[in-house]
């Protein structure tokens, strides 16, 4: 039974509608293999057995009734544990809001539990957000499905050590500076950063306010580019708590519309490293998009190192001034992940007002530039990461004879968070050590449904082996 938790989302419902399986078997399947396989992991921090076997009978009495149902009907997910689930902690790993519990759902959970997903639980984070791997004082360290010796990345590590598992069929996490794409890549599944308020915001801690508005969102996560398809399409829509919020449409283009859309690709920033499994992973999509019917050629944005050191104005810079208030007199109840972060940023000047408004006028004025040029070749292919994932307390690596320092290896991601663009991760390869590599897809706010298709169209050129791991 427990192979059944290795299929996509999609093929779990088509199953469920053709009562083939019922939700509540498949429900039992996924706690099974909760049990089996969390004690390695750590990546759930709260499972509730009796709920989520009554909403699996609710989902099976609703399907015996006929009539409709919705695309995920009596299909096991998970979520982030700093998203508001009713009943369920929302801590984001923090000691600082140790027993905290969502009194409602976040509009995204409505949405996904209105088209019939079972909740199996929450999951782990770096305390407050704050890291690109999976730790805390409250729950621990989460591990990564390939090698329990790496991490699954952060801050969404727990949500994608949960699906590359088996343990939930997909979920959703949130980015705001690769969050969703890093534990995306270094698990071997996918993921997807929306434009802001594309997917409402709405119910997630921290909350996307002010500047951080322009870079934090909620995304899903799932083992296949199908599957990102339908959670994105059940979640997205206006929601006027998430201050970014647009009542945009969903549109997918159509084969012919895509293939009028030239590609660009390129290995390296210029600036920081990749491995040499990492371009061979760059080359192989593009060589797949290409097989698929597109123009694809190699091309670098101007600007994007521009773009990393404006991100780090916000994160970094106006992170350290939000974190330092709400951490100061707390100092021993903060993990050593987030007291590493402080140590970084408090190096930083803060911000005046003047320096804050020269920061926005720069990105505004950088995002017309770099998306003029993406007229030419409006989808781009590009690294997720310097390196796949790295063992649990490294702090630096050595790529072509260059030290690459863990605040430089994700700056691939960093970019479109400033940018405000959407960008999917899809597994392509594996480095020599077994570990999985993806790429990522990109093009202009509000065009989802251009990078997600496009990386459907990858995944089915490369297959989809990489999607899932038991350790």
């Amino acid at each position: 039974m427990s192979e059944i938790t290795l299929l996509s989302a999609v093929e779990l419902a088509q199953q469920i509608r053709e009562k083939k399986i019922s939700s509540r078997e498949l429900v039992d399947a996924h706690l099974a293999r909760i049990s089996e396989l969390n004690h390695k992991l750590n990546a759930f921090v709260q499972v509730d057995e009796g709920c989520a076997r009554t909403q699996a009978r609710e989902r099976d009495e609703a399907l015996a009734r006929g009539g409709n149902v919705g695309a995920l009907h009596g299909v096991p997910i998970s979520l982030k544990s700093s998203i508001e689930v009713a009943g369920f902690r929302c801590e984001a790993g923090t000691k600082l809001r140790k027993g905290m519990v969502a009194t409602g759902d976040a509009p995204l959970v409505s949405r996904l539990r209105d088209t019939g997903a079972v909740i199996l639980g929450t999951t782990n984070t770096p305390e407050l957000l704050m890291a690109w791997e999976t730790d805390n004082l409250l729950y621990g360290r989460t591990n990564n499905p390939w090698d329990i010796s790496r991490t699954a990345g952060g801050s969404s590590g727990g949500e994608a050590a949960a699906i590359a598992s088996g343990c939930s069929a997909g979920g959703v996490g949130s980015d705001g500076g690769g969050s969703v794409r890093v534990p995306a890549h270094f698990c071997g599944i996918c993921g997807l950063k929306p434009t802001p308020g594309r997917i409402p915001s709405t119910g997630h801690f921290p909350t996307s306010v002010g500047p951080f508005a322009l870079l934090g969102v909620v995304g899903p996560m799932a083992r296949t580019m199908g599957d990102l398809k339908i959670l994105f399409e059940v979640m997205q829509g206006a929601d006027y708590g998430d201050t970014s919020s647009a009542p945009v449409p969903v549109r997918w283009p159509s084969r012919q519309e895509l293939k009028k859309l030239r590609v660009g690709y390129f290995e390296d920033d210029g600036r920081t490293p990749v491995t040499s499994e990492t371009r061979s992973a760059v080359r192989t999509a593009a060589e797949a998009v290409g097989r698929a019917g597109f123009d694809v050629r190699p091309f670098r944005p101007d600007g994007l190192e521009h773009a990393r050191q404006l991100w780090w104005k916000f994160f970094g810079v106006g992170g350290a001034m939000l974190l330092g208030p709400m951490t100061q007199g707390h100092e021993t109840e903060l993990s050593p992940i987030l007291k590493e972060f402080s140590g970084w940023v408090a190096k930083e000047t803060p911000h005046t007002a003047q320096t804050l408004l020269d920061t926005w006028i720069e990105r505004d004025v950088l995002r017309a530039k770099i998306f003029e040029q993406m007229r030419e070749y409006p989808v781009l292919i590009s690294p997720v990461a310097s390196i796949p994932a790295f063992r649990h307390g490294e702090r630096s690596w050595t790529i072509d004879g260059k030290t690459v320092d863990y605040l430089d290896a994700w700056s691939y991601c960093e970019w479109f968070n400033l940018l405000g663009m959407p960008a999917a991760v899809v597994p392509v390869g594996k480095s020599s050590a077994g570990l999985p590599i993806g790429v990522q897809i990109s093009a202009r706010p509000w065009e989802e449904e251009v990078v997600l298709s496009v990386g459907e169209l990858l995944e089915n050129e490369i297959g989809t082996a990489l999607r899932h791991r038991a350790h």
